[in-house]
C-alpha cells in the first residue's frame, strides 16, 4: 500500500472519523458524487490493497433480474457443503453492511468503520492528481467485501454485479464461474434499448476459459451471450436447454414463484460448473435450495390478523413475475388483495401499476424516500380508467406505525407491499425496529 501522507493528516483524518455516524457521512458525501463507470479506478484501489479480490475464489453474477436470489441460493448450497461463503450484493435493505456478509453475517459498524479508515488515506492519494480518479461509494463498498472476504479466510465468494457487467467495479475479479441470470429492460439510458444491447454490456464479465451459465433469457440477449463465450473459450451451461421451457421442470426452492425456479435452475448449474476443489453433490445442491432465504422477494410475513407479502418487483421484468405471483394469491385467496405500491423512475412505474391494478381490491401510493421516486401524481397517472377499486394516497410511516398490524382505512386480511426494493427496506424498517435504524441515505446505488 502506499503512503503519501504526512502523519498529521493521518491523525485529523482518523479523528474526522472517529465514530460510525461520522463514517456514514463520509461514505454519503461519496455517493452524493454519484455513480462511476470504468474498472480503472477499482483496478488501481485494489492494487493498493495488494489485490483482495484475488485471494478468494469467485463466482460473478450478472443480470437484470435474479442476481440476489441466485446468490442467495449459491450461498446456501456452498454453506450446505461445509464452506465458509462470502456473499456481496447490493442495494442493502435496512443496513449498508447487508451489502458484505460471510456466512450470512452482515458487515458490523466497528468493521465498516475500521475499512473506511483503512481505504480514505489510500483512495485520497489516487484522487490526489485528477479527483476523477477518487474511488466513488461502491468501489469503497466493492473493496470492503474483498478485504472482509480475506481476513475472514473465506472457501468461495458469491460477488453480484452492481449495475451493466463490462464496466462494473466487480469485474476486476477472476472468477471460477460466471452466471448472466436474466436479460431485460432496465437501466436502459445506460445498458442501450434492445436486449442485444443489454446482453452485450451484462455479457462483458465473461473471462477466458471461464464457464459461463445462462438464465432464461430473449433469443436475441442469447446469441449475444453465446457469442462472447465463443470468443472467450468457454463452456456454456444454457438452463433453456437443460430445463426446457416449463418452470415445472426447473429444481425447486423455497423461495416462492415461476421466477425463482428459473433461478434455481441457475443456481444448480453454476454449482455443477464449479471447480473440482469446490464440487459439491446434488444432495448438498437440493438441502441449499430448500432452505434458501432472500428478504422481500415474495416474503410472507404474518401480522396479528393480517398477511403482508413483500416482494421488490421493480422493472418490466419484475413486474412479470409480479402477475405469475399475484395471479396464483387471488385464485388461492378467492378475492384480491390491498396493494401498496412505489417505484423509482416514470419508465418502470408504468408496467409495474399496470399489474397492480389487474389484481388489487384497492391500492395505496406511496413515495420511497429516494431521489428518484416517482410522485403519487404519477403513480395515480398511469391506473387504468377501467380500475374499480378505491385509490389511496398514503405514507410508510402511517401504514406501518404499529409492528402487529397494518393501518389501512378499509379492513383486508391480505396486503402486498410492491415495486422498489428501498420501499421495501423501509417497511422492514418498521416492522423490525431490532435491526437498527435504517441507512437510506446509503441505499441507491
Amino acid at each position: 500500500m502506499r503512503r503519501g501522507f504526512p502523519q498529521g493528516f493521518c491523525m485529523k483524518l482518523a479523528y474526522l472519523l472517529e465514530n460510525y455516524s461520522a463514517v456514514q457521512d463520509y461514505l454519503f458525501g461519496l455517493k452524493a458524487k454519484g455513480v462511476k463507470f470504468g474498472i480503472d479506478r477499482m483496478r488501481a484501489l485494489a492494487a493498493a490493497l495488494v489485490n483482495p479480490e484475488l485471494k478468494v475464489p469467485v463466482i460473478h453474477l450478472a443480470g437484470t433480474n435474479g442476481k440476489g436470489s441466485t446468490a442467495a441460493m449459491l450461498d446456501g448450497i456452498l454453506r450446505a457443503s461445509g464452506r465458509r461463503v462470502g456473499l456481496y450484493t447490493s442495494p442493502h435493505l435496512v443496513r449498508l453492511g447487508e451489502r458484505v456478509q460471510v456466512d450470512r453475517v452482515m458487515l458490523s459498524e466497528r468493521e465498516i468503520e475500521d475499512y473506511t479508515r483503512l481505504l480514505v488515506p489510500v483512495a485520497t492519494e489516487l484522487g490526489e492528481v485528477d479527483p476523477d480518479d477518487h474511488p466513488s461509494f461502491f468501489e469503497f463498498m466493492t473493496a470492503m467485501a474483498f478485504l472482509q472476504f480475506e481476513r475472514k479466510n473465506c472457501d468461495v465468494a458469491v460477488v453480484e454485479v452492481g449495475l451493466g457487467g463490462e464496466l462494473d467495479a466487480t469485474n476486476i475479479v477472476d472468477p471460477v464461474v460466471t452466471a448472466i441470470t436474466s436479460i431485460g429492460f432496465d437501466h436502459c439510458e445506460i445498458l442501450g434499448h434492445t436486449h442485444a444491447e443489454i446482453a452485450r454490456a451484462k455479457a462483458g464479465i465473461i473471462k477466458p476459459g471461464v464457464p459461463v451459465v445462462m438464465g432464461r433469457m430473449p433469443m436475441e440477449a442469447e446469441e449475444v451471450v453465446r457469442a462472447r463465450a465463443a470468443e472467450q473459450g468457454c463452456r456454456v451451461y444454457s438452463g433453456r436447454e437443460i430445463f426446457g421451457e416449463s418452470f415445472e421442470n426447473y429444481p425447486q426452492t423455497a423461495l416462492v414463484g415461476e421466477c425463482q425456479r428459473w433461478n434455481a435452475g441457475t443456481a444448480t448449474l453454476v454449482a455443477q460448473a464449479l471447480p473440482k476443489e469446490l464440487a459439491v453433490s446434488p444432495a448438498v445442491i437440493g438441502e441449499g435450495l430448500s432452505g434458501a432465504h432472500w428478504p422481500a422477494r415474495w416474503q410472507q410475513i404474518q401480522m396479528q390478523d393480517q398477511m403482508l407479502i413483500m416482494d421488490a418487483s421493480h422493472n418490466p421484468e419484475g413486474a412479470e413475475s409480479l402477475a405469475d405471483n399475484l395471479e396464483v394469491l387471488v385464485t388461492k385467496l378467492g378475492h384480491r388483495p390491498a396493494i401498496v405500491v412505489g417505484a423509482l423512475g416514470a419508465a418502470r412505474a408504468g408496467s409495474l401499476i399496470e399489474v397492480v391494478a389487474r389484481y388489487a381490491s384497492e391500492i395505496y401510493l406511496v413515495e420511497p424516500k429516494q431521489a428518484r421516486a416517482c410522485s403519487r401524481e404519477t403513480l395515480r397517472k398511469f391506473i387504468p380508467e377501467s380500475f374499480e377499486g378505491e385509490i389511496f394516497d398514503a405514507r410508510v410511516e402511517t401504514l406501518f406505525s404499529d409492528e402487529s398490524r397494518i393501518n389501512l382505512p378499509r379492513e383486508a386480511g391480505t396486503v402486498v407491499v410492491t415495486g422498489s426494493i428501498y420501499l421495501a427496506g423501509e417497511v422492514m424498517m418498521k416492522l423490525f425496529p431490532e435491526s437498527g435504524p435504517g441507512e437510506g441515505r446509503l441505499q441507491d446505488f
